[in-house]
């Protein structure tokens, strides 16, 4: 089979839509230089001082890691220079940043820079997750609330994941594809065509640390999956990297589910919408798979604030319908 690489698959399909103006590959070809960057900053890490606590912290008030810092930079530089964005919106950032001189573009984009960034110390997978929107006035310069969309207006989702080797998963709404950095060539080949994820899988990710404070709809469903059934092949395996890139990455391709549920601590769960779990349901709905929040489709989410947090419930068909309807019957 020939090499198809990143640039050449964007412009294929770009050339399928006539009224393409060729703005997805300007912004592709910023995430792509600036996933390489990182990337080279990742391998290494040891090497040079990138590891460890900046000695700040982000809007949320976890702790940021220099590499976090680092990512956010590089992102925001290469995808302020496309000319096609006017808006990014960082988990690195308080607020959202309007690129100088953007005001005319009409692509908002959502980022995390660096996802899973407490592994960064112990070289475990770390990630880089994306949406694009399309701004809905441009009659007018850009505002927050331009960036306050619904996940069901994203018009492409992906991510970069750093692990044994670097990948890009992506989708612009027509089926999901992956891409492998060739670090020889330095370009990213099309190595996963038309991802589909398995109606159902036999792995459970989810910190069970905090199994004492788990609805107790999840907790029966954690249950279930740790019982014995020969005949649904139970038990599950319990998998859990503790970063949500890895964990997804892993469950699209092999199947299972991925759930971070509301809690005592963090009653509206702990991960972003904007940034991290609307992206991952588009990709995963994309793939054939589900994304809830437990009570609501996440792309259904009307978002009130940029940092805003919800639970997840992601992942391979059957499991994530039996794990929702699990916590809503209980």
């Amino acid at each position: 089979m020939a090499m198809i690489i990143l640039e050449q698959f964007i412009a294929d399909q770009q050339a399928l839509h006539k009224n393409a103006t060729g703005a997805f590959s300007r912004i592709f070809r910023a995430m792509e230089l600036g996933a390489k960057i990182v990337n080279r900053d990742v391998r290494k890490a040891g090497l040079i001082d990138i590891l460890g606590d900046l000695g700040s912290t982000n809007i949320q008030g976890e702790e940021q890691k220099k590499l976090d810092v680092i990512a956010d930079e590089i992102f925001i530089a290469a995808l302020s220079r496309c000319g096609e964005v006017c808006a990014i919106i960082s988990e690195e950032q308080d607020n959202a940043y309007f690129v100088k001189g953007g005001e005319n573009s009409e692509y908002i984009i959502s980022i995390d820079p660096l996802d899973g960034s407490s592994n960064i110390d112990v070289n475990a997978s770390i990630g880089t997750i994306f949406s694009v929107y399309r701004r809905t006035d441009t009659s007018r310069p850009p505002v927050t609330e331009d960036c306050l969309q619904q996940g069901v207006h994203q018009v492409a989702a992906g991510y970069f994941i750093y692990g044994s080797s670097t990948m890009l998963v992506y989708t612009t709404g027509t089926g999901v594809n992956g891409f492998t950095l060739d670090d020889s060539l330095q370009e990213f080949c099309l190595s996963h065509p038309d991802l589909k994820i398995p109606d159902t899988g036999k792995i459970f990710s989810i910190n069970e640390g905090n199994s004492a404070d788990f609805p107790a709809g999840v907790a029966a469903y954690i249950a279930w999956c740790k019982a014995k059934d020969t005949e649904t092949h139970r038990p599950y395996g319990a998998r859990y990297i503790g970063s949500l890139i890895a964990d997804f990455h892993r469950n699209l391709l092999k199947g299972g589910i991925f759930i971070y549920p509301p809690t005592a601590k963090t009653p509206n769960g702990k991960l972003r919408l904007m940034y991290e779990c609307n992206t991952m349901a588009f990709i995963v709905e994309q793939a054939g798979g589900l994304a809830s929040t437990g009570t609501q489709r996440v792309m259904e989410v009307v978002p009130t604030e940029l940092h805003q947090r919800v639970p997840l419930f992601i992942g391979s068909k059957d499991m994530v319908e039996m794990a929702v309807g699990m916590l809503l019957e209980i």
